[in-house]
């Protein structure tokens, strides 16, 4: 097959991916097109749960392996689209729908150097992951087909970085607060407001700085994203809930995160995980090196993905741009796609 086969067959595929709908935790279709589309380009996949995979046929076991990666559900759509996003809608050079860009043009593109990499002479390995549940960190997801997989060296995760190496991510935890106060009539002076009582606890969440700043990642940084308190106008309200979003870099585990806001807060505090902490992989490695030859700029992610899972090197690497996810009239260009395989390819 030529070059522009391969890019023909990545957007068909994309097309019949964004027609159906995949958010997290309801993927069985996406995985039956995957499935489907691989068994009939002879790659023999294996499925475990809505996660697709294959190993090269020609593995051996003495060589080593690399694990290419990219996730096949979605968020859901967001209310501002003006466009269908269940649509594919092709408009000059760009390809629309809901998980065009995350990350369906990686997973295809991936998909296609897969292919064209089994034809090539190797000295190791390639593994192909179509994964689920990326966009909530789910147990039916990597984490589940890892166990299935030979042992991995290094990984090489789709996710949209406008094809520069992403070399480390910033972790996450997820904590939620309560602060607690006693009811009351609101006319009256009584009872203890919770609302009044987190307002320390949420400046100090605004203003405190760890010291510890990486030089890819920058500073750890908090967010409270959600509060909620009271049962009606006139109630003193005995509890106020929030959400923290913590996006830690890879000088702090989430523990020692977690212990030091635990330390300042006044409110309960409990974090829902610490598995997703900061995750990368050395800048000297030969993959990372390779990737600077060809003149690309490693750089840090602020954002999350399946390589936060994965307990060995890993870097995201794959079309489109991360400012697209999760936004409404999401898209993918074609030649970002074209391009990335041809990259891929160099690559493997």
């Amino acid at each position: 097959m030529t070059h522009d086969n391969y890019v023909y067959e990545a957007v068909e595929l994309l097309k019949k991916l964004i027609a159906t709908p995949s958010v997290s935790r309801d993927e069985s279709r996406a995985a039956d097109i995957i499935e489907d589309y691989m068994t009939s380009r002879g790659l023999a996949p294996r499925r475990e749960a809505n996660n697709v995979f294959a190993v090269c046929d020609d593995y051996d076991e003495s060589k080593p392996t690399m694990l290419l990666n990219a996730h096949i559900d979605t968020v859901k759509p967001v209310a501002t689209w003006t466009r269908d996003p269940f649509a594919p809608e092709i408009d000059g050079d760009r390809l629309y729908g809901l998980g065009s860009n995350d990350c369906g043009g990686g997973l295809t593109a991936l998909l296609q150097a897969y292919r064209a990499g089994l034809r090539r002479k190797r000295e190791y390995n390639i593994v192909y992951v179509a994964s689920a549940e990326e966009e909530v960190s789910g147990s039916e997801g990597i984490v589940r087909v890892l166990p299935l997989l030979p042992e991995i060296d290094i990984a090489m995760v789709g996710e949209p970085t406008g094809m520069q190496p992403a070399i480390a991510e910033k972790g996450l935890m997820v904590i939620d607060g309560t602060a607690h106060g006693r009811s009351g009539h609101a006319a009256r002076d009584e009872g203890i407001n919770a609302i009044n009582e987190a307002l320390d606890d949420l400046m100090w969440l605004r203003d405190y700085r760890f010291e510890r700043v990486s030089r890819l990642l920058g500073a750890v940084k908090m967010s409270v994203t959600m509060i909620t308190a009271g049962t009606q106008h006139n109630v003193v309200p005995d509890e106020c809930r929030f959400v923290i979003d913590v996006r830690t870099n890879e000088l702090y585990d989430n523990r020692e995160v977690f212990d030091i806001i635990r330390s300042h807060l006044h409110s309960d505090v409990k974090a829902r995980s610490f598995r997703l902490n900061s995750s990368g992989i050395d800048a000297c490695h030969p993959l990372v090196r390779r990737m600077t030859d060809m003149g690309m700029r490693p750089f840090g992610s602020p954002t999350l993905s399946d390589q936060a899972l994965m307990p060995f090197p890993s870097l995201k690497l794959g079309p489109g741009e991360s400012c697209r996810s999760h936004s409404a009239d999401e898209f993918i260009c074609i030649s970002e796609i074209a391009q990335a395989i041809e990259t891929y390819l160099m690559l493997i």
